[in-house]
């Protein structure tokens, strides 16, 4: 029986910044808010390749970190999320949290996939806080 261990770092990808943005022409003088939302960041999923049979392809990179958010404008336009970061693994692949000890998945299928890190939320722009008394906020 063939055993193969590697220990990889993964990190999602951060979510993107709200704006504070107002709306300002020449004749709108009191337009208001209209900063938009941040993306969400990128996922790491490890996905289960066939063609794939050890893991030495780890020992030569360990750190994986999926793509950030982009950040929201200003007209309302909101940022674009974060690509998720696909890290191909071979079949029969058991993946352990190191902090707890313990099996979080066992990856055997062709095409099996697990989300290990989930990406972060964006931040709201300043239109979201509008509120019928508040409306500049």
């Amino acid at each position: 029986m063939f055993r193969d261990e590697a220990r990889i770092f993964v990190k999602a990808g951060d979510g993107g910044n709200g704006v504070v943005s107002f709306r300002r022409e020449k004749y709108v003088p009191m337009g208001g808010p209209d900063g938009g939302d941040g993306g969400q960041g990128g996922d790491v999923v490890l996905q289960v390749e066939p063609g794939l049979r050890t893991l030495v392809d780890f020992r030569y990179k360990t750190h994986y970190r999926a793509e950030n958010g982009q950040h929201g404008q200003g007209a309302n336009r909101h940022g674009k999320r974060g690509n998720d970061l696909v890290v191909k693994v071979p079949p029969g692949t058991a993946v352990k949290d190191e902090a707890s000890g313990e099996y979080i998945a066992d990856l055997v299928e062709p095409g099996e996939t697990f989300v290990v890190a989930y990406g972060g939320r964006g931040g709201r722009g300043n239109s979201r806080f509008v509120t019928p008394t508040r409306q500049a906020p």
